[in-house]
């Protein structure tokens, strides 16, 4: 059984490329189960055809305590059998969202979900590794292997070098590793060089570029993935070459995460940044430049 993740800053496409990626795997006769370690509790609703899972955080306070569930209370099955479970996590505001991460895992072990006809056990996990919740399958060892998907915006690759910071620190104690990016097309200039180069500091690779099209949508809306609303789409086969490199991927690397220096760097070698925007903005003549405290 392999045990992967799909991290990633919020909004990037995380959750729709690890269903699409997911169906793709089980439509190839792999056995898979998902559990969503988002507090927005959308890793399922793909699979499901449903607006949002019933989490194990949301079951537990509704039963008094993790102890009163089964395992069939929390564990759904949907399209092409795929497992579900959704973690959950307390209300916005109230304690810590990666609290649900840790509750959730350590009750699947406990209630032997992890079955030994599973071929894939797939995280979908939110990439604010400094919280202990989130990091649990990386610190844990847990997860395996580590995807994340990003794009040419500066703010997710800044997020896919965070990651990587923390699978760098849990390799010797988890032997985790980073699998590769995927890169979920935006649209931003040169963005698939700029991956590939951003892969290659990391000493890792873009193990895909997922174009950007509007039939994703389209099926969201319907919530469905684009392999089950759409699977004679190029959108469809897109995901099944990706889920065909990662079921095939030899190349599982303890990353090489970079300053943020030299993530300006990058940017301003392939043309995105001007050398002089390093500086921050001019006001009154004089630069603002931001300086850690």
């Amino acid at each position: 059984m392999r045990q992967i993740a799909f991290y990633g800053k919020g909004g990037i496409g995380k959750s729709t490329t690890s269903q699409n990626t997911v169906a793709a795997l089980s439509e190839s006769g792999k056995k898979v189960m998902i559990v969503g370690c988002d507090p927005k509790a959308d890793s399922t609703r793909l699979i499901l055809h449903a607006k949002a899972q019933a989490t194990i955080m949301e079951l537990a306070a509704q039963a008094g305590s993790v102890e009163d569930l089964e395992l069939e209370d929390v564990l759904k099955t949907g399209f092409l059998d795929i497992k579900c479970v959704e973690s959950g996590g307390p209300e916005p505001g109230v304690g810590c969202a990666g609290r649900g991460v840790i509750t959730a895992i350590n009750f699947l072990e406990e209630e032997g979900a992890y079955d030994e006809d599973l071929d894939y056990v797939s995280y979908d996990v939110l990439g604010d590794v400094v919280c202990g919740g989130f990091a649990m399958p990386i610190r844990e060892g847990k997860a395996q292997e580590i995807y994340i998907v990003t794009s040419g915006e500066m703010m997710a690759m800044y997020a896919a070098n965070n990651i990587s910071k923390g699978i760098l620190k849990y390799a010797n104690s988890g032997g985790v590793r980073l699998g590769g990016l995927v890169c979920n097309e935006r649209k931003t200039d040169r963005e698939e060089e700029l991956i590939m180069a951003l892969a290659n500091k990391l000493s890792s690779q873009m193990i895909h570029f997922v174009p950007r099209d509007n039939i994703v949508q389209h099926a969201e809306l319907r919530r469905m993935t684009v392999i089950e609303y759409a699977p004679d789409s190029k959108q469809a086969n897109e995901y099944r070459s990706l889920a065909k490199k990662i079921d095939e991927n030899t190349m599982k690397v303890i990353p090489t995460p970079v300053t943020m220096d030299e993530l300006e760097d990058l940017l301003v070698e392939y043309g995105i940044m001007k050398e002089e925007d390093r500086e921050g903005p001019v006001v009154g003549g004089e630069s603002l430049k931001v300086t850690a405290v």
